[in-house]
């Protein structure tokens, strides 16, 4: 069995979600999302585009509900010990099959909570669930319940936070030694992904993004590469990932000259970096952050570049 926490941190988390339950009137829990799985249980899949729940018991009984490509992960990634399997057909409804799940677990007539904002419940998923569930139990949305203890790392969690930056800063260092004009951006990012690859690390949960030339502007992924002029400007967001934990970068590398523009820029976010870590305290909404950060780019006439 591969886990990366001691099963003493798996029943702690269990036990505080419980908690959580309890003082929202919970009976149980629906989850849907791959991360609250792997965060309660280890459980460690990419499946989660399909069909799958994992259900929790205010009493801290755990039951997966999944397909049968998913049975060996979860039994090897997993504290998992009770997994059901649903069988793809024409007329499958997995819903219905949770439904009586939930009926041995003498769920009729409790109010269950239910991790709606998830990319493991699809709109045509979530329509299932309410018309197999309807009239059986309640269900209410409970989507931030995990999120509001995943936020709070523990000290084994920072260990892998902790390494998964120090892999961001490989992947870093590996990309300046390769920029300069005629560069491959393919180049940099298996040089990028690469380090991260060969310090033990994992995919990232989204793809590097990387834009040079007109696109160096661009903040999302896309298809296509090209090579570095003589003069250009380098985008880079990606992020060191280790047992999936992330510690996500973003660099501007100018490529050739460096204009008075870049200089002054350059400045200017520095200061509004110092900015926001003196705004940045416990209890202060993020907002205040981000004006702390508005206020010195529009003090030095940057209003429209931030």
């Amino acid at each position: 069995m591969s886990l990366h926490f001691e099963r003493a941190e798996f029943s702690q988390r269990i036990n505080r979600l419980r908690e959580l339950m309890a003082e929202n009137e919970l009976d149980g829990m629906l989850l849907f999302r791959q991360e609250s799985m792997f965060y309660l249980s280890g459980y460690d899949t990419f499946g989660y585009v399909f069909f799958q729940c994992l259900y929790l018991g205010l009493d801290g009984k755990l039951i997966l509900l999944t397909r049968a490509p998913d049975l060996r992960q979860a039994e090897n990634t997993s504290i998992l010990e009770d997994i059901r399997i649903w069988v793809d057909g024409p007329d499958s409804n997995p819903a219905l099959q949770l439904k009586d799940i939930l009926r041995e677990c003498a769920c009729e007539g409790l109010q269950l909570g239910v991790e709606y904002d998830s990319y493991g419940l699809t709109a045509k998923n979530g329509k299932l669930l309410d018309s197999a569930l309807a009239g059986f139990c309640r269900l209410k949305d409970a989507s931030n319940l995990v999120n509001r203890l995943r936020v709070v790392k523990s000290p084994e969690e920072l260990v892998y936070v902790r390494k998964a930056a120090e892999l961001a800063d490989d992947a870093l260092d590996d990309a300046h030694k390769l920029v300069k004009s005629g560069c491959d951006e393919g180049e940099l990012l298996a040089a990028m992904q690469g380090a991260i690859f060969r310090g033990g690390g994992d995919y990232p949960g989204n793809e590097f993004i990387i834009g040079s030339g007109e696109n160096a502007l661009l903040c999302r992924y896309y298809s296509g590469r090209r090579k570095l002029d003589p003069e250009d400007q380098l985008t880079l967001e990606w992020a060191g990932v280790y047992r999936h934990y992330h510690a996500a970068m973003m660099r501007t590398i100018p490529v050739g000259r460096v204009t008075a523009q870049h200089r002054e820029m350059h400045a200017v976010c520095l200061e509004a970096m110092t900015a926001c870590e003196s705004a940045l305290h416990p209890g202060i909404p993020i907002g205040e952050v981000f004006d702390a950060y508005a206020r010195t780019c529009d003090n030095s006439g940057m209003r429209k570049h931030r």
